[in-house]
């Protein structure tokens, strides 16, 4: 089975990101102890590194393949916000050569890891830069490719995309308004913005292409992943 190589650190903050990564033991003694001493300690302590490396891989290979249609050969310029270790990208350039990729992340982990809907005002983070670099090398994506911004330190990349990525993150975790001006600067009109959001009408009002790609009605907030392109107002 395909795998990726993950550290014991590395393995904890996959899980931390991806809750659906713990096994249903796991699960049990989260619910019975709390999220507090599952962040803290049983994810310290009691994890599988390669089990959750394959589950990890198994994981990022169905997300890349509801939008392996969207990119391109001529797509250079990949923007994650919130990615997490990088799971994804790490797929994409396996299949897309030749790419460079960008992360806006936090460079912190919550004590109380709370997942869903967040708004505007949104303090959690689960991740480590330099763990999550770590993990893009030693899977084999090159230095040269890889470019890491601290979200809080406000100093963030201002090219232009081809592709922004931000599963579980932008107007899920995050509320879009907090990064409308910013993503108008670094998009163009072929940009495609891809992220899960759960109203998925209000983004008719603000790209002119807006593409629902996966619905999960599986989870409380019914979301839904939509592909979108060209704002309405550029302003």
């Amino acid at each position: 089975m395909k795998s990726f190589i993950l550290q014991n650190e590395t393995a904890r903050l996959a899980v931390l990101q991806r809750i659906e990564l713990a096994s249903p033991l796991l699960l049990k003694i989260r619910k019975l102890f709390g999220r507090y001493i599952f962040s803290n300690i049983i994810t310290r302590f009691f994890l599988n590194p390669k089990l959750i490396g394959q589950e990890y891989y198994k994981i990022m290979l169905e997300e890349f393949l509801t939008i392996k249609r969207f990119i391109n050969a001529n797509d250079k310029f990949f923007l994650g916000i919130g990615s997490g270790i990088g799971g994804l990208e790490l797929l994409i350039n396996r299949n897309f050569k030749d790419k460079n990729y960008y992360f806006i992340e936090r460079n912190y982990v919550s004590k109380k890891v709370k997942y869903g809907w967040g708004g505007m005002v949104n303090k959690e983070a689960y991740n480590n830069l330099e763990l999550q670099k770590n993990f893009l090398k030693i899977n084999n994506m090159n230095e040269s490719q890889i470019n890491i911004y601290d979200y809080d330190k406000n100093d963030l990349p201002e090219i232009k995309f081809d592709i922004i990525i931000s599963l579980y993150s932008l107007d899920y975790h995050y509320d879009f308004d907090l990064y409308t001006r910013y993503l108008k600067k670094i998009s163009n009109t072929n940009t495609k913005i891809i992220f899960d959001t759960i109203r998925s009408d209000y983004f008719q009002k603000i790209f002119k292409n807006v593409e629902i790609v996966k619905s999960d009605l599986m989870t409380v907030h019914k979301s839904k992943r939509i592909v979108c392109s060209q704002f309405l107002d550029l302003n």
